[in-house]
Parts: C-alpha cells; sequence; structure tokens
C-alpha cells in the first residue's frame, strides 16, 4: 500500500504543471518540424520533451535534486540514440541532423520543465524555435553561394528526358527553375535517348544544394506533358 503513501496533491500538482509546460513547449517545436515535414514533427516533440520532464520529476520526487542531476544525464545521454535514428545517408546526402538536434533541444526543455525549471524551459523552448525559424534565412543565403573552389569534390546534376520536337521549351523551362531557385547552371548537355526523345543534363556550379528544393523542381518538370522522365543525382571526382 506504500502507492497510497506516496501520494502527494501538491506534489501531484507541481508534476502537472511540470508534464503541461512540456507538452505545450514541445507541441511549439514539433508544430515547427511538423510544418516542414520533417521526420520527428509534433508527437515526436511532444513525447521526448514530455519523457524527458517525467524522468527528471520523478527522480526530484525519490532522490531530490541530486538525483535529478543523475537522471538529466542519462537524458542527456539516452536521447542520443533516439537522435542518430532520424539522421539518414542517401542520395549522396546526409539528412536528419537537424531534426536530431532539434529533438535533443526539446528533452533539454522537458528535463528543465521536470526540474521545475519552468522559465528556463520556456527560454529553452524558444532558443530551439529561434534556431529553427530565424536562422533559416541566414542558411539559405549562404547555400546559395557558389564555391570557390575549383577542386570542389561535389556536383549536381539535372536530368530531363523530353520528346525531340519539345526539346527547346523543355530547356527553357528547366532553365527558369533553376534561375527561380537562385540554382545557377554551368553547362547544358543534350543526348538523345530512345526513339525520339533527348535527354538534356543541366550541371550546377558547385554549390550547397537543398534536396528538397531539387526534388519540387523535378516534380514540376514531370507535370509538363512532353517530360517523360526527371531527376537530379549528385557526382563526386576522387
Amino acid at each position: 500500500m506504500e502507492s497510497l503513501h506516496n501520494i502527494n496533491t501538491a506534489s501531484l500538482l507541481d508534476t502537472f504543471v511540470s508534464l503541461s509546460t512540456a507538452f505545450i513547449l514541445g507541441a511549439l517545436i514539433g508544430l515547427e518540424r511538423q510544418y516542414r515535414q520533417r521526420t520527428a514533427g509534433l508527437r515526436t516533440n511532444v513525447l521526448v520533451a514530455v519523457g524527458a520532464a517525467v524522468f527528471v520529476d520523478m527522480a526530484n520526487r525519490l532522490d531530490g535534486h541530486q538525483g535529478a542531476v543523475h537522471v538529466a544525464a542519462y537524458v542527456v545521454s539516452g536521447i542520443g540514440f533516439l537522435g542518430a535514428g532520424v539522421i539518414m545517408k542517401g542520395d549522396g546526402n546526409i539528412r536528419g541532423l537537424n531534426t536530431a538536434a532539434t529533438l535533443w533541444g526539446a528533452a533539454a526543455v522537458g528535463a528543465c520543465a521536470g526540474a521545475d525549471l519552468i522559465m528556463e524551459a520556456m527560454l529553452a523552448a524558444l532558443f530551439v524555435l529561434a534556431g529553427n525559424t530565424l536562422l533559416r534565412p541566414v542558411v539559405n543565403a549562404i547555400n546559395r553561394k557558389p564555391i570557390d573552389d575549383e577542386n570542389s569534390e561535389a556536383t549536381y546534376a539535372v536530368c530531363v528526358i523530353c520528346a525531340r520536337q519539345f526539346q527547346k521549351q523543355t530547356r527553357d523551362q528547366l532553365e527558369s527553375l533553376l534561375e527561380s531557385a537562385s540554382y545557377p547552371v554551368s553547362d547544358f548537355d543534350v543526348h538523345p535517348f530512345f526513339q525520339n526523345e533527348v535527354q538534356i543534363f543541366a550541371t550546377l556550379l558547385p554549390t550547397s544544394v537543398d534536396s528538397d528544393e531539387l526534388d519540387n523542381i523535378v516534380n514540376k518538370l514531370m507535370t509538363l506533358h512532353a517530360v517523360s522522365q526527371a531527376y537530379w543525382n549528385p557526382s563526386t571526382s576522387d
């Protein structure tokens, strides 16, 4: 019957405030991730924040502040395994690093809430959100600048297969889409393909690229009636 003796209304209210704070702030972080269609969205960030808050709050009740410090240390190391699960490598790019870092931030927010550091939790959530939103234009501006290195290892090319009679219109449309996305083209190559089709390669200048934007360009090209295939790919030189 020890569970009945552990019921403490004041402590239960304190736990409710901690978990509610973790839930609300985790939801704010998760909403931004969900809006951008990231791997770890609304529910994942909420669960990470609340889970961290539960562990730290429990340690706070059982062993006091010293126990909470120990559990918080385990949260910091343990969340790394969850973050590693959302990091993927494919198409020559590593994806999910920012998502993993956001989960780490959500765990920190939850740990603060569980330790009854409500204002600190709110401040931490504010900075996590700022890192994912306010810094995005800066990152995009930097990524649009070509790399001044002739020996850059990575180059990217967009390939379109279209009907031969629509070669010029398709090339113009491809160039227009890349230009609107601020991706400078170093060269266009056209090769015969199957029967009455041609293959158009647009090789981009060495620059950082956003795979989502290139995917969007490819999807727009695929809506053209003259285009049968469209894709992009990276290439590396030794």
